[in-house]
Order: C-alpha cells, then structure tokens, then sequence
C-alpha cells in the first residue's frame, strides 16, 4: 500500500474513531443520568477483563515452539476491553456491553457503503471461551440471555444486508443488540435495557 493511500487510511481512522468516541459518550450520558441514585452503576472501559488470556495455561508442547518473552503475565493486559458495562449493585450482576458505530447502505449510497468490519468484529463475543467467561464474571448464569449486549449506531442500523445479518447472527437472543437509529433517543435505548435486559440483572 503507497504512502498516499496510507494516508488517506490513517484519515479515514481518525475520523472513525472520532465518530465512535462521540457514540459512547452518548451512551455513557444516557445510563449516567437514568442511574443517578440508583443501584446500578454505569463502568466506562471497565477493567474486569483486562487479563483474561494471560491466565491461559499453555501446555509445554506449545509453549516450545512459540515466542515466551520474559514478562510477568500479571502485568499485561492481554484480554478484552469493552465499552461499558452496567452493574446491579445489590445482585453484583453485570452486563458487559459494546458499541459498534459504523456506515451503511442506505438511501443515496452504493452498497459498497456497508464494507466495514465492526460488526463481524463484535462476533468474537459469541466465542465459547468468552461466552464462559463473561458468564463468571458477570454472574448472569440464565441461558434465556447472553452477558453482553452492544449496541450499533450509524447506517449500519439501516443496512438491508447487515441487519439481516446482524439478526440472523443473534437467532433467538434479539434483546441481545440494539440498533440505535439515527433519529432515535436515548429514551428508545433506556427502554430497551429496562424491558429486555435489566430483569437479570435483578
């Protein structure tokens, strides 16, 4: 890849992740105001995550032929960063979340619109070992419901393709993601969470 188009990429980075930086601290208001003298507590980038897969044992057989620096594991932060997570203070229960901010195909666009990546990026959440360990850290053992739940913002919301995936992806756990479409409040999101997903939290 050229200079030039390196460039044009470096911009096109910067301003998305602008963009995201904008969506979740829409959503940090919203859940920050509703939870004022509340017993749920609103984590921005929560850390409970943070060293996950440095706590993974690796066998001796695999451990010979791959790189093994001389670092202490504890230290790293060799796991996953979510967006936000919300907290029953009473229960200790928590619902780890994501926001996914990204462009569509819609009216006055090309298809070609829809191209980026981050809701194929939010799959690794479906994962068997991060499934498992959400569940333990968040102590929402009930398998009506998944730990997590993100949150798309943009076109992608409006995508013909993408929410076809997006819905066949989460099969029966629709109240898993929301499509917060442009024009809609935060009211929309806040009843979302209360109806759908708060009751297990309690």
């Amino acid at each position: 890849m050229g200079k030039i188009a390196l460039s044009g990429r470096s911009n096109w980075e910067k301003d998305a992740g602008m963009l995201a930086s904008n969506a979740e601290q829409n959503l940090y208001e919203v859940f920050e105001n509703a939870f004022k003298g509340t017993k749920y507590k609103l984590y921005r980038q929560p850390k409970h995550l943070k060293n996950l897969y440095a706590t993974v044992e690796i066998p001796d057989s695999v451990k010979s032929v791959i790189y093994n620096p001389n670092i202490k594991l504890e230290d790293t932060k060799w796991g996953v960063s979510p967006d936000f997570a919300i907290e029953n203070c009473e229960t200790h229960k928590i619902l780890f979340g994501e926001i996914k901010r990204q462009d569509g195909w819609v009216e006055g666009k090309n298809p070609s619109a829809g191209r980026g990546n981050a809701n194929e990026r939010s799959c690794k959440l479906f994962t068997p070992g991060l499934i498992k360990a959400y569940r333990k850290v968040s102590n929402i053992t009930d398998e009506r419901i998944l730990p997590f739940w993100v949150v798309f913002q943009g076109d992608i919301t409006r995508d013909p393709k993408r929410v076809r995936e997006i819905m066949f992806w989460y099969d029966k756990y629709q109240d898993n993601y929301f499509m917060w479409r442009p024009g809609q409040s935060g009211e929309d999101l806040l009843k979302h969470f209360n109806e759908k997903l708060k009751p297990f939290l309690d």
